[in-house]
């Protein structure tokens, strides 16, 4: 990578973060805002049986109504479109935005009614008569497992859609030799990122230009290009507007089943069509369930509790359909050994569908519940040999001078001091202070525990996890873009190809071109193109936009710089390497000096100025590969994502025995990302990143009945953290810089979460050890605790959920 500056003017300063202007003046601009000439609008109708066959769809009374234009049924529209695409190879696990003759989860949308507003298309769904013919169904995984369990896709033989065996390094030597084994079960319960804003899509159809306009509330790599697939039409016919603003997303929001149904009916009637979910549609049936995954460990150590090898087996319920849901067991490889020395793994990944709501890609697309997995051997392993759980993991950390880290599953990590950032979190935290509160509140008649996890982000997200477990993908490209132009004013209008989820990408642009060219950022304009002028991108995804999207950036904006180094050397009649940049002027050393508005003058009038064979004007692209992604796996081996960020959670938690509410009573994070782009942006990150693994620990959870109804379908049931709940963080920053990036920053878009299900988990454990009792799923509810409380004061054995 290009070398940057030691010393920045910018970078790392604590600048604000342009986009909060506008969105807390209420000037954000979303799919619920975009109104077009003679828009209709959308509801469904879903599904009342987890299976059934679909015998008949009456939708006469419905059409009787004024203003129904349209009633889609998934017959015709399977007709009219390709089916959805899947990322493994399972051609017979079809998926379509409405169901095709079977009903596959109670919520499925069964059809659609296009109407002149959203309330009548509702009443008009109610007018709508369907036969069912209800059909056995399957609910958990392990169940699903089995031989003779009733089929969610019969063509495709069974309901394992996914299982493959890695093993990496010796493991039954490591396991043989081992003088110590243990072996744990852990449950993670199926929640999500439930965004304020569900999923919204308007589209447009012009049949004299062959253009299909969109708008949509999404974070979807390629999404423009599964459209055209699904709608069998060219890809340069589809022109998505990125000038729309999410409403949180943290990888939930690709939406491409209601994007076909919305420009299908879009070309069916003619006239623009709009959806946007109400917060039923998207819990139920939107297609944003996050990973319901159940961990089997064996873990092999020594007395000293050093850590020889590991077998995990990891078996997630997928729901009714494949989508990526899969490839969430995938990405986990890349860190699977955490940010420790362990030197052997076997790790098997089996994805069932069931008769639930189909997963889609969550924050951290899978590592959170497999850190949880890990952290909690490393407490159980600590808890075995009878030494502190902080002292065990010291043992089995990967050291400073031992990076860069080859890790048995064939990742490299790239950088980290995990030892010093323990130390400057429990030299902030006082840690024998929050050992004594932790004691004083037990002697109070509390039960208190602290929580500790250390954990790794990995970071600059790629696709080599899809060809590890689909050996017919071959991609390696991952890339992403910036264009920065020059006017003739001197002004500088940056373009980035990429809808705006919420990350601040426009100060991240800004701030990275404003430090290479030294002119103050907020004088640099961000805007988004759309699709069929945008460069390649592969949107905000894996924590990869202040590694990918910044280095496509820094090294646009190095081309510029390279640009005006030579018009200036050029008018100096010296060497371009004698240059140097100030305040957007530049300069050498016989006293020569161009400032910026001179410099773009000649670049843009004074052709006769210019260096021989350049270019006039002032423009510059770059399209930037992964770091370290050129290669696809080898005998079950990948070099994963390239940069590795770690945090270290710290937590101090109160039980009162008669409530069994937990209440956080300190919550200390030691992060590490390298250098800090906007510490705004990662603060905000990261104390979004805990809030939403409180939740995932202690409150959410899609569950269903044994009727296969989901019970949990508004924030009356689904609970959410508020600010109750949430604790005041404090951060504590380390910087190692990685050495494949620009400035050596990592990734920080799912900080916090990555960690913080397995460090309050460690908490309430060890409030709770005291009494002989522990919980090994994920979420912990109050009421599991009060319950499990009651039977340990009465002497009654504690009954484990599974």
């Amino acid at each position: 990578m290009t070398a940057a500056p030691s010393a920045f003017r910018f970078v790392s300063s604590n600048r604000r973060v342009r986009e909060d202007r506008r969105f807390v003046a209420g000037q954000g601009r979303y799919v619920a805002d975009i109104a077009l000439e003679g828009m209709l609008h959308v509801a469904v109708l879903p599904s009342q049986h987890p299976a059934a066959r679909i015998v008949s769809i009456d939708a006469s009374a419905a059409l009787a109504m004024p203003g129904v234009h349209y009633v889609l049924t998934g017959d015709e529209l399977a007709g009219a479109t390709d089916q959805l695409m899947n990322g493994l190879d399972t051609p017979h696990v079809k998926r379509f935005p409405l169901a095709v003759g079977q009903t596959r989860y109670a919520g499925e949308w069964i059809a659609a009614v296009v109407a002149d507003t959203r309330a009548l298309a509702e009443d008009a769904t109610e007018k709508l008569r369907v036969v069912y013919e209800p059909l056995p169904f399957v609910l958990k995984a392990e169940e699903a497992l089995q031989p003779d369990s009733p089929p969610v896709h019969a063509g495709h033989g069974s309901n394992v859609l996914l299982d493959k065996l890695f093993v990496w390094g010796d493991v039954d030597r490591h396991f043989a030799e081992s003088p110590r084994h243990l072996s744990f079960r852990v449950t993670w319960g199926r929640n999500s990122t439930v965004p304020i804003e569900t999923f919204g899509v308007a589209a447009s159809w012009d049949p004299w230009r062959d253009i299909l306009d969109v708008w949509a509330s999404i974070q979807m790599p390629k999404y423009p290009d599964q459209i055209a697939r699904a709608l069998r039409i060219p890809a340069n016919n589809v022109r998505v507007h990125h000038d729309v603003d999410v409403g949180g997303s943290y990888g939930v929001k690709r939406g491409i089943k209601q994007s076909v149904l919305v420009a299908h009916l879009a070309r069916r009637v003619g006239r623009p069509v709009r959806f946007i979910e109400d917060r039923l549609e998207n819990m139920r049936s939107g297609d944003a369930h996050g990973p319901d995954r159940i961990f089997d460990v064996d873990v092999a150590f020594n007395g000293d509790g050093i850590v020889k090898s590991m077998k995990i087996r990891a078996l997630d319920n997928a729901g009714a359909y494949a989508g990526r849901a899969p490839f969430q067991l995938g990405k986990p490889i890349g860190a699977i050994v955490g940010p420790y020395k362990i030197e052997s793994v076997q790790y098997r990944a089996q994805s069932v569908t069931t008769n639930k709501a189909m997963q889609e890609a969550v924050r951290g697309f899978g590592q959170a519940p497999t850190n949880y997995a890990i952290e909690t051997a490393i407490d159980k392993v600590a808890a075995a040999v009878g030494l502190p759980r902080i002292e065990v993991r010291r043992r089995n950390f990967i050291r400073k001078e031992e990076f860069p880290y080859l890790i048995p599953s064939g990742s490299t990590y790239d950088s980290g001091d995990y030892h010093t950032v323990v130390e400057k979190v429990f030299k902030h935290a006082d840690f024998e202070a929050m050992e004594r509160e932790r004691d004083r509140l037990r002697a109070s008649g509390m039960l208190a525990g602290i929580g500790i996890a250390a954990c790794l982000e990995p970071s600059g997200g790629n696709s080599s996890f899809e060809p590890l477990l689909n050996e017919k993908n071959t991609t390696t490209t991952w890339m992403e873009s910036c264009r920065i132009n020059v006017d003739a004013m001197g002004f500088v209008t940056v373009t980035i190809h990429t809808t705006s989820s919420g990350q601040g990408h426009e100060t991240l642009v800004g701030t990275i071109i404003g430090e290479v060219l030294q002119i103050d950022p907020d004088l640099i304009r961000v805007v988004r193109p759309d699709t069929l002028a945008c460069l390649p991108s592969n949107s905000p995804v894996g924590s990869r936009m202040a590694i990918m999207l910044g280095g496509a950036a820094f090294h646009a904006a190095q081309k510029v710089k390279a640009k005006l180094a030579r018009i200036a050397a050029h008018q100096f009649g010296c060497a371009e390497e004698s240059v140097t940049f100030a305040s957007g002027a530049a300069s050498d050393n016989a006293g020569h000096a161009l400032n910026w508005t001179e410099l773009v003058n000649i670049a843009h009038r004074n052709y006769h100025l210019l260096p021989q064979d350049m270019e006039p004007g002032l423009e510059a692209t770059h399209v930037m590969q992964v770091p370290t992604g050129d290669k696809l796996p080898e005998n079950g081996r990948v070099q994963m994502y390239p940069c590795h960020s770690f945090e270290f959670h710290l937590v101090l938690l109160a039980i009162d025995p008669d409530l069994g509410k937990p209440e956080i009573r300190r919550y200390v994070i030691g992060h590490d990302c390298g250098v800090v782009i906007n510490p705004h942006i990662v603060r905000g990150m990261t104390l979004g990143g805990i809030a939403h693994g409180l939740g995932a620990t202690l409150l959410e959870e899609f569950v269903y009945d044994e009727q296969g109804h989901l019970i949990t379908q508004s924030f009356m049931d689904y609970l959410l953290p508020s600010s109750h709940e949430m604790p005041e963080v404090e951060i504590v920053h380390h910087c190692t810089p990685s050495p494949h990036t620009v400035f050596g920053q990592k990734g920080s878009g799912e900080s916090g979460y990555l960690g913080s299900p397995a460090a309050i988990s460690s908490a309430i454990n060890d409030a709770v050890s005291p009494l002989g009792i522990s919980f090994n799923k994920l979420p912990i509810r109050i009421s599991a605790i009060g319950d499990a409380i009651a039977d340990a004061q009465q002497g009654k054995p504690q009954e484990q959920a599974t």
